[in-house]
């Protein structure tokens, strides 16, 4: 069943093909035996309080022809305006599912819900990919920005942004959904010198080295990474000593990425537009900086945040992306971009390659598909999710089909069909 709130939404642009959306899969199976699959189911977050001036429908649930970027809905669950002063909807979800993330089985999905203190899960069905709610928890914190699960599978893992910044655990039942809260943590450290931005601890992620064993916290408040143990019998966090890492001030990290294969991890320094680039020692949990390159291009001179940062699959190039200023946007701006680097696979330093348009502005999140040769772009203020083709020779990125438009998108989770 699709549950939908038609009035508020631009869904008459939500697809550029739903005719034919009941045939899930069908392309998938008349592929010839060999032959890559093309078939993804993609669940797409979105900002929707007033308060933020948004107009997302909630959490989409679409179907993704991966080489002819064709996106057909599937299914809306409506969520909240945030406003107390417009009547609550009978069924909707809490403002704002802004981030997903599944669990390792890929059965359940979670969604953490900005500038609230809720989580929500969810039971994925297997033929259709759509989406039944399961439970709703609290985060023990407000404004939770990243969402992920353990390598056992029995814990889901939430950084909360706003003061006290924290990160905690929640456990996940049988059934997919969450328990209570289990552990939390806090982080030290003397704030950067950004008045307005770095006031206290603002953890922004928390993600898993390759290994499993090390959880990584970047703090942009405090211009600070932190190495952190999950006891997977308790869900209880502590701090790895040695490996705090202290950034460069002022540069705000916000997300890490790691090389799939060797010992190298990035991260995006939001404040600064900066990337800066580690060596990793995953025996001890500990970074060693090695490089800083600006994130934007040679001739941007504007405002400008950085995003997300990316490795390819192939482990041979770096995406990061690039917002245009940090508040409302002029509309005649032009638009964000996607840098691209190379990687020197025995050090692991950055070589720059290209940029690449966003078609859009306010570009939070980007996210590439397990083969490394498609990324969507998800252009939170120009409310569009912009499909690139990636030369795996080059790295670079070429816009390919049409477009989807959607309301204020924040994120973009692919389950690649088999």
């Amino acid at each position: 069943m699709m549950r939908t709130t038609w009035s508020r939404r631009r869904l008459l642009g939500a697809t550029t093909a739903v005719a034919g959306a009941s045939l899930i899969g069908t392309e998938a199976q008349a592929a010839p035996r060999g032959q890559r699959r093309h078939s993804a189911i993609a669940y797409v977050g979105s900002w929707t309080s007033a308060e933020r001036a948004a107009d997302g429908p909630g959490l989409s649930v679409y179907r993704l022809d991966q080489k002819s970027a064709r996106w057909s809905l599937l299914q809306i669950l409506s969520a909240d305006d945030g406003n107390p002063t417009t009547p609550e909807r009978p069924g909707a979800l809490p403002e704002s599912p802004a981030l997903l993330a599944f669990d390792r089985t890929r059965r359940f999905l979670y969604a953490v819900h900005a500038d609230t203190d809720k989580v929500s899960a969810f039971t994925v069905d297997q033929r259709s990919g759509e989406l039944t709610l399961l439970n709703i928890a609290r985060t023990g914190g407000t404004n939770p920005v990243f969402v992920t699960t353990d390598p056992s599978n029995r814990w889901l893992v939430v950084a909360n942004y706003d003061q006290p910044g924290s990160v905690v655990t929640l456990p996940i039942r049988a059934d997919g959904s969450l328990g209570e809260l289990t552990g939390a943590l806090r982080f030290p450290g003397r704030p950067g010198p950004h008045k307005e931005e770095q006031d206290g601890s603002y953890p922004h992620i928390a993600e898993f080295d390759p290994s499993g064993r090390w959880l990584i916290v970047a703090d942009r408040g405090l211009d600070r990474l932190f190495t952190v143990q999950l006891d997977a019998r308790t869900g209880a966090l502590a701090l790895h000593g040695p490996g705090t890492t202290q950034l460069r001030e002022g540069s705000g990290p916000r997300h890490i990425a790691f090389h799939p294969t060797r010992p190298f991890a990035y991260s995006v320094d939001e404040l600064r537009s900066c990337v800066t680039t580690f060596g990793w020692n995953s025996r001890l949990g500990q970074f060693t900086p090695r490089q800083v390159l600006p994130s934007t291009p040679p001739d941007m001179t504007g405002d400008s945040r950085a995003a997300e940062i990316a490795v390819a699959p192939s482990g041979r190039f770096v995406y990061a992306s690039n917002r245009s200023g940090a508040g409302v946007l002029d509309p005649q701006q032009r638009a964000d971009t996607i840098g691209c680097w190379r990687i020197d696979q025995g050090t692991g330093d950055l070589h720059p390659v290209a940029w690449t348009p966003t078609g859009g502005l306010q570009v939070r999140h980007f996210t590439l598909n397990s083969a490394g040769d498609r990324l969507y772009a998800a252009n939170q203020s120009s409310g569009t999710i912009v499909t690139f083709a990636v030369d795996s020779t080059t790295g670079r990125l070429q816009r390919i089909g049409a477009p989807l438009n959607t309301g204020t998108p924040t994120f973009v989770l692919l389950n690649e069909r088999p």
